[in-house]
């Protein structure tokens, strides 16, 4: 991929507009579609009622994805003409060092809801277009494993890590540790998921994917954790998910659990230690103490750059500026969490005046386009996190699927930068 920081000639959206009219000429067609709703309508078509509920899902009645997206279509652009287009620098300054573009892939947990390789996937793609992988702390295959396959593809290809605070300090140390070790470029420790938010849609449906094991790779793979497993399983504490009827949905659940759990699945189908995981994380995977003077000591912990996520409120911004924050992400979660809380894009421009031109602000949840991106750059974000579009491409098109919607949203960013 061509990045706008090199380029003297068409740049990425010209490339890409040319890629996609050559083949044309031989019949052949995107593998996603190149606008947002037609790529949300061929992901719904390959999504189960599941996967669908909680990828595409938000709070309550939904009302923080409308205010989310009433905000960004709200911004109207000026195109300007007579202004050499020649050069566009997209390039930009973030925790971890310099960057093509400023685009980077949100961390999305319980991948395996859209197809069980979907880290790896995801990371190859991500490696694929040069574009830098959030890895979840929620995801379906170990941080080690994606990170293989990314430099598989791209020796050079970054990560970030983010990072959920457990209720056990060790397992936090333990999870800082391996993203350190596994070359992270930067730790994102979201903040807004303390507890779980009122999700209508997969309640609905009873369906919590880390109850049936998926989503909690990085737990799986933990000695801390499994070793919390262990104590609790010889204390006579694990607890459990015993006395839930028997049923064909039961039984799928605890052929799911055995199967994700390490080892061999026959064996853990005779064994309660991936019960007892799934119940041990579902304890104390997210800690609702959670506060800023704990929050304070991640910097004395981590030699990595620390960026907060979840951020809405102008005192909170500053609190984590206080606290050793590197960057920030001004995120609602992607409107899961709260239901008819303040749009990013407004929090964005509060922050932003509160913070100062130069704090590194990064944004997410709304975001569909490149048209959306340059309106988060026009309000003030250095740049921005793209969510459930990757997830869409996973849908329509896996591995490839991805790229093309990394692709679509860095050419018509550029295309736009250049008409604007």
């Amino acid at each position: 991929m061509v990045s706008p920081s090199d380029m003297s000639g068409p740049g990425p959206g010209r490339i890409r507009q040319d890629t996609v009219y050559r083949a044309g000429v031989a019949g052949i067609r995107p593998t996603v579609p190149t606008d947002a709703a037609g790529l949300e309508r061929a992901a719904r078509r390959r999504m189960s009622r599941k996967a669908w509920a909680y990828i595409a899902g938000g709070a309550g009645e939904g009302r923080t994805m409308v205010n989310n997206r009433e905000a960004l279509d709200a911004v109207r652009l000026v195109p300007r003409v007579g202004v050499d287009r020649s050069r566009r620098d997209l390039s930009v300054t973030l925790p971890g060092g310099r960057y093509d573009n400023p685009v980077l892939l949100a961390p999305v947990g319980a991948g395996a809801l859209v197809r069980e390789d979907a880290d790896l996937a995801v990371g190859r793609a991500a490696a694929a277009t040069g574009t830098p992988y959030i890895i979840s702390n929620q995801g379906s295959s170990p941080l080690e494993e994606t990170v293989a396959a990314m430099r598989a593809v791209d020796p050079a290809a970054r990560h970030w890590f983010q990072l959920y605070w457990s209720t056990d300090e060790q397992l936090v140390d333990h999870l800082i540790a391996r993203a350190e070790a596994s070359g992270a470029s930067a730790l994102v420790v979201t903040l807004d998921t303390t507890v779980l938010g009122w999700r209508p849609q997969d309640l609905n449906l009873g369906s919590l994917p880390f109850s049936r094991g998926q989503g909690i790779a990085q737990y799986l793979s933990d000695n801390r954790f499994l070793e919390i497993v262990r104590d609790r399983l010889a204390a006579g504490t694990a607890g459990g998910i015993g006395g839930v009827k028997v049923t064909p949905a039961a039984v799928a659940s605890l052929l799911s659990i055995a199967r994700h759990h390490p080892g061999r699945a026959l064996r853990n189908l005779l064994s309660p230690e991936p019960r007892a995981a799934v119940e041990t994380f579902l304890d104390i995977y997210s800690n609702p103490g959670l506060d800023w003077d704990l929050l304070a000591t991640v910097t004395e912990r981590t030699t990595l750059p620390v960026v907060f996520k979840g951020i809405l409120d102008p005192r909170d911004a500053l609190s984590a500026v206080e606290a050793g924050a590197d960057a920030i992400v001004v995120s609602n979660h992607g409107g899961r969490q709260v239901d008819n809380a303040v749009a990013s894009l407004d929090a964005l421009r509060e922050i932003r005046g509160a913070v100062g031109d130069a704090f590194p602000l990064l944004f997410d949840s709304g975001i569909r386009t490149g048209r959306d991106v340059a309106v988060a750059l026009s309000c003030g974000a250095d740049a921005v996190l793209l969510g459930r579009p990757h997830m869409y491409g996973l849908a329509a098109g896996g591995q490839r699927g991805v790229e093309e919607v990394i692709g679509n949203v860095l050419a018509e960013l550029d295309l736009t930068t250049a008409l604007t």
